[in-house]
């Protein structure tokens, strides 16, 4: 299935929310349930319909299943779409939170898009079952030590299913529907970052670190030294890929937590690239 240009969501998007402007979520938020809930749905690309045949117009699957579902009550300045194959999957097949900002701008706080048939790594929780939260306050070292071995970068559970390609066009689309310039994201891993860049991101803050981290992993510089197969984590040759410098700065390469990156898309993409020839 098709993914529909930027002039066709944001004239569903006009249609179903008529004359009323709707500039922020909290605005979205008042409309009544089933309009909204049509709203929210044009952020779900088609193809995760499509790929697990659920019906786009009333959110069911082959068997008959309610599987999107929406957070988006009239006095919260957030929203959440959760998208799954079956009602009672741990995992979502897609799954976003957006908010408002402060600055009046629409704030991606969480995306993610997970494969359910692939197999899935605990790196969520510990060896008790307790919440790692990115790993801000626990790891599972052997989960994570599998993800990385199955290819997967940190904060993966399961593999991707490559479809920020059709997400972004649709964000932007959606952003500027509400009469809104950008669309504000902050990466939760530096593979993230490097991602969004492809995708016509850039730096609202962060830029310099960015480039600081590449020339830190060019011969001879200070992540490329501790790249001494001290943990599996920081195996030499990790400074050649995306993968492998994201799972190295999970593990405390830079001597500082993963912080401070905050990125913004506009409907004309950036052209930044602050890790040139890249490989993933």
């Amino acid at each position: 299935m098709d993914e529909p240009v930027s002039g066709e969501l944001s004239q569903e998007f006009e249609r179903l929310i008529g004359d009323a402007p709707r500039r922020n979520i909290h605005e979205l938020n008042q409309l009544e349930r089933d309009v909204k809930e049509r709203v929210y749905s044009l952020l779900v690309p088609d193809r995760a319909f499509a790929l697990f045949e659920i019906d786009r117009e009333d959110y069911r699957n082959l068997y008959g299943e309610r599987v999107l579902e929406f957070k988006a009550s009239p006095d919260s300045t957030y929203a959440i779409i959760e998208l799954r194959e079956h009602p009672g999957d741990q995992d979502c097949i897609f799954f976003l939170e957006i908010e408002d900002t402060s600055f009046f701008k629409i704030d991606i706080n969480f995306l993610i898009i997970n494969d359910p048939h692939s197999p899935r790594f605990n790196t969520d929780i510990d060896e008790v079952g307790r919440r790692t939260k990115f790993a801000t306050v626990r790891r599972n070292i052997p989960e994570e030590i599998r993800a990385m071995e199955a290819g997967l970068a940190p904060g993966q559970v399961r593999k991707g299913l490559r479809m920020l390609k059709y997400f972004v066009p649709r964000a932007v689309a959606f952003v500027s529907a509400m009469g809104q310039d950008m669309i504000i994201a902050e990466p939760l891993a530096y593979n993230n970052a490097i991602v969004f860049e492809g995708y016509g991101f850039n730096y609202i803050r962060g830029r310099r670190r960015m480039e600081e981290i590449n020339e830190g992993f060019q011969p001879g510089g200070e992540y490329f030294e501790k790249l001494d197969g001290g943990t599996p984590f920081r195996q030499p040759g990790a400074e050649k890929t995306v993968r492998g410098r994201s799972w190295a700065i999970h593990d405390g390469i830079l001597g500082e937590p993963w912080r401070g990156i905050e990125m913004y898309r506009r409907v004309e993409p950036a052209a930044v690239c602050t890790f040139p020839d890249c490989a993933y």
